[in-house]
């Protein structure tokens, strides 16, 4: 069994549950009896056959007599000095496995940390959680390495023990004669023959490939890890060759979670991106949707944009709907400034074309004009109508730099947002290209959380959909870095796993790179396609969750019901991702309209939180 590759959840289980070392103290102190009795027996034994042969019996048969009692007398104190080398070994066992218990953690501060984390990722509205998130995984990196280090000391603690014991069946063919026969063959022989194998004979968790090192279920050559189906991968469930990292789908990916190539970070769909949840190519930074070559956050449907939240190509600065502007807030092309509703505008607030100045209604103009050029404005340099705030050149916006309309915050080009630069539409959060998402960095659609790239998520660093968890590149999973579908666990190349590194499919364990009969994997299913635990319906992953819908793609996460899709947990409906959603394509936590994202909200197509109106952004309206 190689204890590096197993989670502290199982080897501090192993190490705390059992009978412990009482069994073996046990022995010990039984082995200790033996040695009494047999010191005992050899004496009384000597002492018999020597005072019958000094004795009155004299003669050639006396002298026969003691010559066939000599060996046994021999022969049992031999077998005293054994088993007093028994006994001071299993005391030392006992003594091994005491102090490999001591150094292991316990498995309920595993249990917190683990807990721990689903409370921070649950929490993690906006990105917040972040470092609490890393700073948890890497404490559970070194529960790992701490229960990897008393393992491994254990096994070898426990090995040198075992060398040390001297094998019985030497001592059993001292015996004379038909003893020894009868000792050597048999049951007794059989017995110890099962002895010697052990357990760890029969267990075989075993890789399709060769050169895997300290790994388990790959199918591949050269991995550094496990589960993966494909050569040369460091980390686990990777389809693919040569990623560092985990649940990646393609080649040479630093991250994990990625869909694409060479991407430096983690839930990317695309080539060569650098940061989270991008969808394209060449992008740097996170959230960015359908472009390449951006660097900032939110950006879409555009190229080369440097900065934030902006809708076309070319931009320089945020909020801009529209390419090749210079400035915040612009709704137009070729603009310089803040807040212009146009083309070839340089200033602020312009509502018209190749005007100079600000605040001018009309084009071709230079000069001062009003404080809007928009009407029913309440601010300063708002080109669109019906403003609060400064240099708006879309319309019903509360803030600043907006050019799309009925945004609550800054600088979104999209619609009906609640936070920053957000050029997709009805998001709540920050620098979603997406729509329809809470959180931050999204540029995929309706996700909860960041740095997702595919849609439907709830959770980080997802470039596949409809995920319940973290870093996976593929879809439908409950659990961490899976690249194919269906899973729930961690680190599955193959499809409707229950468990660990595995590149097969239908398994229920860890390390199997092959695939079962199924239907499901897992346990208290009806319906199939199903992983994880007492799931009804078809195609779902997690717990609990009841699809009422005849699809192949079923629920992700815990105990949601009702039809299509939904992700997270306890929601019912349809399409929702998040917690305790009511209506249809909500994002976010017990929203009960449509085409929402945010909290509470009842009303349709609606961001914030408390809205129970139709179209609105920010809070309680």
């Amino acid at each position: 069994m190689n204890f590096m590759m197993l989670p502290p959840e199982v080897n501090s289980a192993l190490m705390f549950t059992g009978a412990g070392s009482a069994p073996t103290l046990a022995a010990a102190t039984a082995w200790d009896g033996l040695v009494a009795e047999l010191g005992e027996a050899a004496e009384a034994f000597s002492s018999v056959t020597s005072g019958l042969a000094s004795g009155s019996w004299q003669g050639p048969a006396a002298a026969a007599m003691a010559a066939a009692a000599a060996p046994y007398a021999g022969w049992l104190s031999a077998a005293a000095t054994r088993a007093l080398g028994a006994a001071t070994q299993a005391k030392a066992a006992a003594a091994v496995f005491e102090s490999a218990q001591a150094a292991t953690v316990h498995p309920e501060l595993v249990l917190a940390n683990r807990n721990q984390l689903v409370s921070l990722v649950l929490s993690n509205l906006f990105g917040q959680n972040a470092p609490a998130i890393a700073a948890t995984e890497s404490t559970y990196e070194e529960l790992w390495a701490q229960d990897v280090a008393a393992t491994v000391g254990y096994h070898g603690g426990a090995s040198a023990v075992a060398a040390q014991l001297a094998p019985w069946q030497q001592a059993i063919q001292a015996l004379p004669g038909r003893v020894a026969a009868m000792a050597t063959t048999g049951p007794a022989a059989s017995a110890a023959a099962a002895l010697a194998s052990g357990p760890a004979a029969a267990l075989d968790i075993g890789n399709n490939g060769s050169g895997n090192f300290l790994s388990i279920g790959n199918i591949g050559n050269n991995n550094l890890g496990s589960g993966n189906t494909g050569s040369a991968n460091l980390g686990g469930g990777n389809i693919g060759n040569g990623n560092l990292g985990s649940g990646n789908t393609g080649n040479v990916n630093l991250g994990n979670g990625n869909n694409g190539f060479f991407n430096f970070g983690n839930g990317n769909l695309g080539d060569t991106n650098f940061g989270s949840g991008n969808s394209g190519n060449l992008n740097l930074g996170s959230g960015n949707r359908f472009g390449s070559g951006n660097i900032g956050f939110g950006n879409r449907f555009g190229d080369g944009n440097f900065g934030s939240g902006n809708a076309g190509s070319y931009n320089f600065g945020t909020g801009n709907n529209g390419s090749f502007n210079i400035g915040s807030g612009n709704n137009g092309d070729s603009n310089i400034g803040f807040g212009n509703l146009g083309t070839n505008n340089l200033g602020f607030g312009n509502n018209g074309s190749n005007n100079i100045g600000f605040g001018l209604s009309g084009s071709n103009q230079i000069g001062i004009g009003g404080l809007n050029a928009g009407i029913g404005n309440m601010g300063f340099g708002n080109a669109g109508d019906n403003n609060v705030g400064f240099f708006n050149s879309g319309s019903n916006n509360i803030g600043f730099f907006n050019s799309g309309d009925g945004n609550f915050g800054f600088a979104h080009a999209g619609s009906t947002n609640t936070g920053f630069w957000n050029s997709g539409g009805t998001n709540t959060g920050f620098g979603n290209g997406g729509s329809l998402n809470f959180g931050f960095g999204n540029g995929g659609v309706e996700n909860m959380g960041h740095g997702n790239a595919g849609s439907f998520n709830m959770g980080f660093g997802n470039g596949g959909g409809g995920n319940t968890g973290f870093y996976n590149s593929g879809t439908y999973n409950t659990g961490f870095s899976n690249a194919a579908e269906t899973n729930t666990g961690w680190e599955n190349s193959g499809n409707v796993n229950t468990g660990g590194y595995n590149s097969g499919g239908l398994n229920t364990g860890i390390g199997s790179p092959d695939t079962q009969a199924g239907p499901n994997s897992g346990f208290g299913h009806s319906g199939s396609g199903n992983s994880g635990f007492f799931n009804s319906g078809d195609g779902n992953s997690g717990f609990e969750n009841s699809n009422t819908c005849v699809s192949a793609n079923g629920h992700s996460g815990v105990r949601n019901s009702g039809d299509a899709t939904n992700v997270g947990f306890s929601n019912s409906g349809s399409n929702n991702t998040g917690i305790f959603n009511t209506g249809t394509f909500n994002t976010g936590i017990a929203n009960s309209g449509s085409d929402s994202s945010g909290l509470l909200i009842s009303g349709t197509n609606s961001s914030g939180a408390l809205n129970s109106g139709d179209d609105q952004s920010g809070f309680n309206n």
